[in-house]
């Protein structure tokens, strides 16, 4: 599973020309599900997300959590995430989650958030044609792979 945080003043999706979805301050996080991830990956990323501190204190430091400034996130499915761009000049999309698959790990991410204590968490609408508006702040974009992030069995979490 991989996430595409970016630090946002605010953000918006719309499918059609019609917004499903805004924020202010907090994380717009496109999430790229692909096929043999599990709800603990799910897990463990969103509280990754809800944890992690990228935005500034009163001493400009990032130091801060979405959590601890009471921000807002914006979940937007993004299967090319999953694009394999190794062999020629077309993406390769085969590692992608199949739709209903992916649709469930999906919505139990954004549920994942919420538990985590993030205040509002707006989605996109799965599968569509969507149009994203963010405004970035910074810009700070951080890009997670739970491949790489999460700890394996019998090591400890950092």
């Amino acid at each position: 599973m991989k996430a595409v945080l970016q630090r946002v003043t605010s953000a918006s999706v719309a499918v059609e020309q019609t917004v499903v979805g805004s924020i202010g301050p907090g994380l717009m996080i496109l999430l790229g599900v692909s096929e043999g991830d599990t709800a603990a990956q799910a897990e463990f990323l969103a509280a990754k997300c809800a944890q992690l501190r990228i935005f500034t204190d009163p001493q400009d430091k990032m130091n801060l959590s979405v959590l601890d400034m009471e921000g807002e996130a914006l979940v937007v499915s993004n299967f090319t995430l999953c694009a394999d761009c190794r062999k020629g000049r077309r993406p390769s999309f085969v590692k992608a989650a199949q739709p209903g698959e992916a649709r469930d790990l999906y919505e139990y991410f954004a549920s994942c958030l919420e538990e985590q204590g993030v205040r509002k968490v707006a989605t996109g609408v799965f599968g569509a044609d969507m149009a994203v508006e963010i405004h970035n702040d910074g810009p700070v974009t951080i890009v997670l792979d739970t491949d790489q992030i999460m700890p394996r069995k019998g090591e400890e979490s950092r």
